[in-house]
C-alpha cells in the first residue's frame, strides 16, 4: 500500500466514523481564483446501509490545486471534512479572520455548517496541493459559497 492510499484510506474511515452534519443555504459568494480541482474518487451509500450515516451520504475524494496567490473564497461544507496536504502552505482563516496554518503533511480537519465558514488562501510561492474527503449529506453540494465575514468586511 502506498502513502496515499493509506493516508485517504485512513481518512475515509475517519470520515465514515463522524456524525454529517446539516448547514443552512449560503448568501452571496466570494471569487475563487487560481483553484482547481479533480475528482479521484467518489460513491453513495444509500439511506440505511450504515448505522452511523442512517440518511446515507454522497462520498468524494477530490485533488484540491491552488496555485500561488489562489484562493477559494469565502465557504463553507455542510459536512464535516478532512484534507491532507500533500505541498505547500495553506493560510486557513475562519470566520474569525484568524489564520490558521497548514504545512505539507498535515491534516486538516473542518467541521461542517456555516457558522464554521472559512477561506483557504496560497501565500507561497509553489502551488498548494489536499487531497480532501467530502462525506455530504445527499444531495448537498461539496461546498457553499458565503460571504466574506465581517472582520474582512471594509
Amino acid at each position: 500500500m502506498t502513502f496515499r492510499t493509506t493516508t485517504l484510506t485512513a481518512l475515509a474511515a475517519a470520515a465514515l466514523l463522524t456524525p454529517v452534519l446539516l448547514g443552512p443555504v449560503a448568501a452571496n459568494a466570494t471569487p475563487s481564483s487560481g483553484v482547481s480541482a479533480v475528482t479521484l474518487a467518489h460513491t453513495d451509500i444509500p439511506a440505511g446501509l450504515l448505522p452511523f450515516i442512517p440518511q446515507g451520504a454522497h462520498v468524494e475524494v477530490r485533488e484540491i490545486t491552488i496555485a500561488p496567490g489562489g484562493t477559494t473564497g469565502w465557504h463553507y461544507h455542510d459536512a464535516q471534512i478532512y484534507g491532507f496536504v500533500r505541498q505547500g502552505t495553506l493560510t486557513h482563516p475562519g470566520a474569525d479572520c484568524k489564520p490558521v496554518v497548514y504545512r505539507a503533511g498535515q491534516i486538516i480537519e473542518e467541521p461542517g455548517g456555516k457558522v464554521n465558514t472559512h477561506e483557504g488562501t496560497n501565500l507561497g510561492t509553489v502551488p498548494v496541493i489536499l487531497d480532501v474527503l467530502y462525506v455530504m449529506p445527499p444531495g448537498k453540494p461539496l461546498s457553499q459559497d458565503a460571504e466574506a465575514p465581517a472582520c474582512v468586511q471594509p
